[in-house]
């Protein structure tokens, strides 16, 4: 019970002020404990962090499986239903927004680890975009000539697009590149 504690706590630290200006001290004061005694649960920082890691980037799988594969909408709403939902995700919940920083800027000396979540997340992600387009194409006439791997790798794409603005440039800049980069896929895939 005390690990899972720290590491929602430390998940809000690390999200709020990066892997170097969260600081176990604050992390144990916030969670009840002293800071000797997060030790008892994870060797060092860097132990924590990772697992923060691991649980913020399941739970971005989860999320994403729970989504797509839900039924009730078109091929079309799904995919543009799931940029909003990423949106909206790092502007409301904190794990999203952990693992959108986290993915982006790892800590140097954490960066291969790091980037190995990233990759299998990213492979994942694209081979279940390629089971829903498989199912699309052989309901969607106009895409019969679509090369469907290139298209999962350009959805991927644009949703990296749309993250660059949403760490950088705000929610207006994000959601302007939303709709400004939806527009053209969608006409791409469907017209």
């Amino acid at each position: 019970m005390t690990a899972d504690k720290i590491k929602a706590v430390a998940l809000t630290h690390f999200a709020n002020h990066g892997y170097s200006g969260a600081s176990l001290a604050m992390i144990a004061a916030d969670v009840g404990i002293k800071k000797p005694s997060i030790y008892a649960h994870f060797k060092n920082k860097d132990e924590l962090f990772l697992a923060v890691t691991e649980e913020a980037v399941q739970n971005e799988w989860e999320q994403a499986v729970d989504y797509i594969k839900k039924g009730g909408q078109s091929f079309k709403e799904k995919l543009y239903g799931y940029l909003k939902l990423q949106k909206e995700s790092y502007e409301q919940d904190e794990r999203a927004k952990f693992w959108l920083r986290t993915s982006f800027f790892p800590p140097e000396h954490l960066q291969q680890q790091v980037i190995e979540y990233v990759y299998r997340y990213l492979d994942q992600m694209e081979d279940l975009l390629l089971q829903e387009f498989v199912e699309a194409k052989a309901q969607h006439p106009e895409m019969q000539n679509l090369d469907i791997k290139q298209a999962a790798k350009a959805y991927i794409a644009l949703l990296d697009g749309v993250f660059v603005e949403m760490l950088y440039g705000g929610n207006d800049r994000a959601e302007e590149r939303l709709q400004s980069s939806w527009y053209m896929y969608e006409r791409a895939l469907f017209n």
